[in-house]
C-alpha cells in the first residue's frame, strides 16, 4: 500500500494513518487472507469447544467401572458441558442416564466418571454447577 504524505487538512491524514473518515481499500489478497484466517480460527474455536477430553484419571475410572458411553450419550455429554458453559459454570457435574461426570468445563474436560449406583452416598465437592441432560 501507497502511503500519500501531502495532505490538505488533518482529517486526510488522521483518515489515512488512523483509517477513520477515509474507507481503506482492501485488495483481493488481503481479502482472501483475511477469510482463509477466519475459516481456519473458527475451525479452531470449534474444535476446542466441541472436542470434549478425558483425563487418565477419568478414562481410569471408566475402565474400573465398566462404564462405556454410545455415541449418542457422549453427544449429550458434549451438550450438557456446552450448556454449563453458556451458563458461566467452570466446574460442573454433568448427569447423563445413571452416568454421572465431573467435567472442568474451562480446559473443556472429564476429570471423572461413575455411574450413579456408585455415587448415591457420594457428596460432590468443588462444583460450581450441575447439568442433568
Amino acid at each position: 500500500m501507497e502511503i500519500n504524505h501531502n495532505f490538505s487538512s488533518i482529517q486526510q491524514a488522521a483518515g489515512q494513518y488512523f483509517n477513520t473518515g477515509a474507507k481503506r481499500v482492501i485488495s483481493k489478497t488481503e481479502q482472501n487472507t483475511e477469510s482463509a484466517f477466519e475459516k481456519i480460527l473458527l475451525e479452531k474455536q470449534k474444535q476446542a469447544v466441541g472436542e470434549l477430553k478425558f483425563s487418565k484419571h477419568a478414562d481410569n475410572r471408566l475402565a474400573q467401572r465398566n462404564i462405556s458411553l454410545s455415541e449418542e450419550q457422549r453427544k449429550r455429554l458434549e451438550d450438557g458441558t456446552e450448556r454449563a458453559r453458556k451458563k458461566g459454570i467452570k466446574e460442573s457435574l454433568v448427569i447423563v442416564d445413571e452416568l454421572a461426570f465431573i467435567v472442568s468445563i474451562s480446559n473443556n474436560t472429564v476429570i471423572t466418571a461413575m455411574s450413579q449406583k456408585e455415587s448415591e452416598d457420594t457428596i460432590f465437592t468443588n462444583i460450581d454447577g450441575a447439568v442433568i441432560i
